[in-house]
């Protein structure tokens, strides 16, 4: 054995690895990302990002179905895109091992909500492992696709941002030889879920739910730490690093199943102790079964529902405890989001706020489109809510009104839900128009390839998704490409197709600035002539981070050593004050 420091992510992987897995999908999504991206290192799994979340778990069913362990990733919302296939997956069970992990975001670190997936595990009668380190991270990971296969399910494997980025000492070993090879056999009373055959297995599902419960009361995965034995604590996930911390002297069961939950256990626990604590994140999960089971228990009635607990909040919420807080001298300043310097989304969210369009916006990069100066989204949902959305909106409002509705969406987006909107809006001829930000990469998740790219997760070449044919062969007449650098532009086709009754999508097409390629061409950075510039502040209204005011000479300034030469700044300024560097 061999140890080593992992974060959750990279020992998710290494626990696929040495499980023996042989296909592993996903598709990109903080906290989770980091899996897929670190899987791509052993060559025995073939890896792949999925256009979206179902996709990556119906590639995963078939691959278990024909016999290989397979690992499936995803954050937290994914999995209400993949919910479909995995309630049925219940039902079918699996034959080669089906690991699903599902990283969770207490905080909303990064996400659009905060949901917590064990729900998910209860509702969809599947098993859900959640380790509180990287160690428990790759162990369980291997033990998930043990159980899979011994009880015929998927198996869930909870993460959250702080478990998937942290890191923590673990062992490693070799890869699993002892494992069944891939082989297609015919089962389909198993596999078709006519009512016929899914009414029989749903009587199997429950069965063994039942035998799980059972059998997890005996797992050393779910233990009793003993204290002082004056205060019980139940705790799981990393909440358990906390409770270690603020309760150092309580007895602590530790589950590390948490569905479906070792209720013998935990009764024989709980007949110990007149104070008992459920100490976990987010939604009362545990203690909602715990109280059920006829245990008064102390939690949420104490600690928040909402955001991550940590050894402070604990200590806070629960004994009312003061958190001293460090005295810092001078404020640091306030570093607020922003499109990077040269993102070619920044002119169509300048010219749609001079459009005074109402934006239904998506979940990408351009989210900041809501943020000020440009301030130009009005909505953002989920994936894929944008198209639907400005179909619904136009559907409600006068003929004048429905020219303002717009719909903004990013290529990977586009291709994740977006394309059924998109029917939709030609099939019940909508009269909003889609604009579809084509910039060749999913950016927001750390730049992962996508089926626009022209790359695989391995960045090998692949076929590229021809966004204008795809369009048009939906049913979409007017489609518009567009260089979203060229503002004039830019503003005529936004007004144009705007004013047209009946749908038109508008297709701007430039790479992420942070995603070189060798055809890309750098441009020469901008700089100020203090001569022309009048002071206007016309610039600071793109809210470029390469352009500051300079309060004494009172000009804009570029940063030239991030101005990317974008031009997008010069186009705004009537008095010519922006030129290339070597220009003078």
């Amino acid at each position: 054995m061999k140890k080593t420091l992992l974060s959750g992510n990279e020992a998710i992987a290494r626990g696929a690895y040495e499980a023996g897995a042989l296909v592993a999908c996903a598709y990109p999504g903080t906290p989770s990302t980091e899996i897929l991206e670190n899987i791509i290192q052993y060559e025995e799994i073939d890896s792949s990002w999925a256009p979206n979340e179902k996709v990556a778990l119906e590639v995963g069913i078939g691959a278990s179905f024909g016999g290989a362990r397979v690992l499936v990733t995803m954050k937290h919302v994914g999995v209400n895109v993949a919910a479909d296939p995995l309630f049925t997956l219940s039902y079918t069970g699996v034959n080669g091992g089906l690991v699903l992990v599902v990283a969770d975001d207490p905080e909303l670190h990064s996400s659009q909500n905060e949901q917590d997936s064990r729900n998910y595990a209860k509702f969809s009668k599947v098993p859900m492992f959640e380790p509180a380190d990287s160690h428990e991270a790759l162990e369980y990971t291997k033990l998930a696709f043990e159980l899979s296969e011994q009880f015929d399910t998927p198996v869930f494997l909870r993460s959250t941002t702080r478990i998937s980025h942290s890191k923590s000492v673990v062992e490693l070993t070799e890869r699993s030889t002892d494992i069944q090879q891939p082989k297609l056999e015919r089962n389909p009373a198993k596999y078709v879920m006519l009512p016929g055959n899914a009414r029989k297995l749903h009587y199997v599902v429950e069965q063994r739910t039942l035998d799980l419960e059972e059998w997890s009361c005996k797992q050393p995965f779910n233990r009793i730490e003993k204290g002082a034995g004056e205060v019980g604590v139940i705790t799981s996930g990393v909440s358990y690093q906390y409770v270690k911390e603020t309760l150092p002297d309580a007895d602590v069961l530790k589950i590390g199943m948490v569905w479906p939950l070792p209720k013998q256990l935990i009764r024989d626990f709980a007949s110990k102790y007149e104070t008992l604590y459920v100490i976990e994140e987010l939604d009362p999960f545990i203690e909602e079964q715990v109280r059920a089971m006829g245990i008064d228990v102390i939690g949420k009635d104490k600690l928040s529902i909402c955001g991550e607990l940590t050894p402070g909040r604990v200590k806070q919420q629960l004994f009312d405890q003061e958190i001293p807080t460090e005295d810092v001298s001078a404020e640091l300043p306030q570093r607020p989001p922003s499109m990077c310097p040269g993102c070619p989304h920044r002119g169509v969210f300048y010219e749609l706020k001079k459009a005074k369009a109402y934006v239904t916006g998506d979940i990408g990069c351009y989210t900041l489109g809501f943020m000020p100066p440009l301030s130009a989204m009005d909505t953002c949902i989920c994936m894929g809510a944008s198209v639907g959305m400005a179909t619904g909106i136009s559907k409600v409002l006068s003929a004048e009104e429905q020219r303002k509705v717009v719909g903004v969406i990013g290529d990977s987006t586009f291709l994740h839900t977006g394309v059924n909107g998109l029917m939709d809006m030609v099939y019940n001829k909508s009269t909003a128009t889609l604009i579809i930000l084509d910039n060749r990469i999913t950016a927001m998740t750390g730049r992962q390839e996508n089926p626009t790219s022209g790359y695989q997760l391995n960045k090998k070449e692949a076929p590229r998704v021809d966004m204008e044919q795809l369009c048009r062969a939906v049913g979409v007449e007017h489609v518009t490409i567009l260089d979203p650098y060229d503002l004039a532009k830019t503003k005529e086709v936004i007004r144009t197709e705007m004013a047209r009754e009946e749908v038109s999508v508008i297709i701007t097409t430039r790479p992420c600035m942070l995603v070189p390629r060798d055809n890309e061409i750098p441009r020469p950075p901008l700089f100020v002539d203090n001569d022309k510039c009048t002071g206007c502040r016309a610039c600071l209204q793109i809210g470029c981070p390469a352009i500051t005011w300079d309060p004494k000479l009172k000009k804009s300034v570029v940063d030239k050593i991030i101005c990317t030469g974008c031009d997008v700044c010069k186009q705004t300024c009537k008095f010519d004050a922006f030129q290339e560097c070597g220009d003078k």
